[in-house]
C-alpha cells in the first residue's frame, strides 16, 4: 500500500501525506482569481456585445461579465471591446453590423427598479440572418448582478450554439495560504469567491451532490480523514463517515442518494457505498491490493475506480451493487500508471491521471473507441473534474511552484489558468447544471 501511495497523486496517497504533514496556520484576506486564457481555436463566432445602456448605475459592469465568459467559452470573438452602447429597442441595422465583421449582436439595458434593485434587459441578434432570437428580463439585487450576467452569456450559448452554458454553475476547491486551509465556492470563472469552511488542518476531494446544493469533503480537523457532506445554504454538515483508519474519497450516486466512499477500517483500502444520510454501509470491493478514487457512471449502473491489483494502478469498472456481481474490467491499458478516474456527464469519455516517465499528465479517453490522449504537456497534473456540459476539464497544476486552477477542452485546442496571487490552489471540482 505505501509503495502504491508514494507513487501517484491519487486520494490515498493525498490522506497519507496530510497525515503526515498536518499544522495549524494562519488566514489571510480574500483574494479574486486571475485568469489567462491560450489557445483558443482558430475559427471563432465573431459578437458584438455593446455597452449596456445606463450600466453604469450598477456596482460593476455585467456588459465586461457577458464579453469576458464569451472569451473564455473558446468559441466566440468579441468584435466590440469599447464603452459604445446600442438602444435595445427596435432593430438592428443588420447590412451595417456585417460589414462591421459581426455575426452576432447583443445589446441590453439597465433599469433602477428601486434601492438596490435592477432589472437587466438584453436582446441577441443573429447578423447573418438578419433576425432577433429574443432575450432575457432579469430583476437581480446589487449583490447578484454577476449571476445575471452570466446567465445571459448561457443564454447566447445556448441560442448560437444550440448547448448550454456552464458560467452559471460554481466550483469548490481548497485554497491553502500558509498553513491554513479554505473550502470555497465560486462562480465558474472563479470570481466571488464564498468561504463554506476554514480550517488549520486539511481538507480535501470536495464532490458536488447532483443537484448542486451540497458538497461531500475530507476533513482533517478531528487529526484523521472524516468524510463530511456540507449543506452549502445553511452551512450545516453531517459527518458522514468516521470508521477507524481512513475515510476518503467520497463520490456522489447522480440520483444524490448515496455516496462511494473509500474506507481502510478492514486493514487494505476497499470501495463501499453508502447512502447520504449515514446509513447502510456496504463494502463493494474486496480485494487485497488498494481500490480507491470511485467514481459512478453517468447512469448510474457502474462505479469506475482506481486499483493496483494488476500491479500498477489502473482504472477498472465494476457494477455499482459490488464486484462480485459481474467482476471488475480493466478500463485503461494505454499507459503504464493510471489514477483519478472522473466520468464526463454524458457518459462518453473518461479523465485521467497518467504517470509518463515521472510526469503526472492530464489524459482523456473515448470509452467507445478506447482512443486516449493527452489533453496538456503537464508534469504535475492532478483532481480533474469535468463541467457540466462536458466540454472542459477543471484540474491543479503547479505554476513557478505553487498550485493554481486549469481548464482545458476536450479537444486540447482551448486552455485556461486560474491562479489567486500568493496562494496555492487545489483539488477542484466543477458544479452541476443548476435548474
Amino acid at each position: 500500500m505505501l509503495q502504491f501511495a508514494k507513487k501517484h497523486f491519487s486520494l490515498v496517497v493525498s490522506v497519507l501525506v496530510v497525515m503526515l504533514s498536518m499544522t495549524g496556520m494562519s488566514s489571510s484576506a480574500l483574494a479574486q482569481m486571475n485568469i489567462q486564457i491560450t489557445g483558443v481555436g482558430q475559427s471563432l463566432y465573431p459578437i458584438a456585445v455593446m455597452r449596456f445602456k445606463d450600466e453604469s448605475k450598477l456596482p460593476i459592469s455585467v456588459t465586461d461579465i457577458i464579453r469576458q465568459d464569451l472569451a473564455r467559452s473558446g468559441y466566440f470573438k468579441n468584435t466590440e471591446n469599447g464603452n459604445a452602447s446600442e438602444s435595445d429597442e427596435g432593430t438592428p441595422n443588420y447590412k451595417s453590423w456585417s460589414a462591421r465583421g459581426a455575426d452576432a449582436l447583443a445589446v441590453g439595458s439597465v433599469v433602477q427598479t428601486s434601492a438596490g434593485q435592477f432589472e437587466i434587459r438584453y436582446k441577441l441578434f443573429d447578423i447573418r440572418k438578419s433576425e432577433s432570437l429574443g432575450g432575457l428580463n432579469i430583476n437581480s439585487s446589487a449583490d447578484n448582478l454577476r449571476a445575471a450576467a452570466h446567465k445571459i452569456a448561457d443564454d447566447i450559448i445556448f441560442k448560437l450554439l444550440g448547448e448550454r452554458g456552464i458560467f452559471s454553475t460554481r466550483l469548490s476547491y481548497v485554497i491553502k495560504e500558509g498553513k491554513r486551509y479554505r473550502l470555497v465556492i465560486s462562480d465558474a470563472d472563479g470570481q466571488n469567491i464564498r468561504n463554506a469552511m476554514n480550517s488549520g488542518e486539511p481538507i480535501i476531494s470536495p464532490s458536488w451532490s447532483p443537484d448542486g446544493k451540497k458538497v461531500a469533503y475530507v476533513s482533517f480537523e478531528d487529526r484523521k480523514p472524516v468524510i463530511y457532506v456540507h449543506e452549502l445554504a445553511t452551512g450545516r454538515r453531517i459527518p458522514l463517515s468516521n470508521q477507524k483508519g481512513n475515510n476518503s474519497a467520497p463520490a456522489w450516486s447522480p440520483d444524490g442518494k448515496k455516496l462511494a466512499i473509500s474506507l481502510s477500517k478492514d486493514g487494505n483500502t476497499q470501495i463501499y457505498s453508502i447512502n447520504a444520510d449515514g446509513t447502510g454501509l456496504q463494502r463493494l470491493t474486496r480485494g487485497y491490493t488498494i481500490d480507491t478514487e470511485p467514481q459512478y457512471s453517468a447512469d448510474g449502473r457502474y462505479i469506475y475506480f482506481t486499483s493496483d491489483r494488476g500491479g500498477n494502478p489502473q482504472i477498472y469498472r465494476m457494477s455499482a451493487e459490488g464486484e462480485q456481481v459481474e467482476g471488475a474490467k480493466r478500463i485503461t491499458f494505454k499507459q503504464g500508471f493510471v489514477t483519478s478516474p472522473r466520468i464526463s456527464p454524458d457518459g462518453k469519455y473518461l479523465a485521467y491521471i497518467a504517470n509518463i516517465g515521472g510526469a503526472f499528465r492530464l489524459y482523456i479517453l473515448n470509452l467507445a473507441t478506447g482512443d486516449a490522449q493527452a489533453l496538456t504537456d503537464g508534469t504535475s497534473d492532478e483532481s480533474p473534474s469535468f463541467a457540466a456540459n462536458g466540454r472542459y476539464v477543471l484540474y491543479s497544476m503547479k505554476v513557478s511552484g505553487k498550485r493554481v486552477l486549469a481548464a482545458v477542452s476536450v479537444d486540447g485546442n482551448s486552455k485556461q489558468v486560474l491562479s489567486i496571487p500568493g496562494s496555492d490552489v487545489r483539488q477542484p471540482s466543477w458544479g452541476p447544471f443548476m435548474d
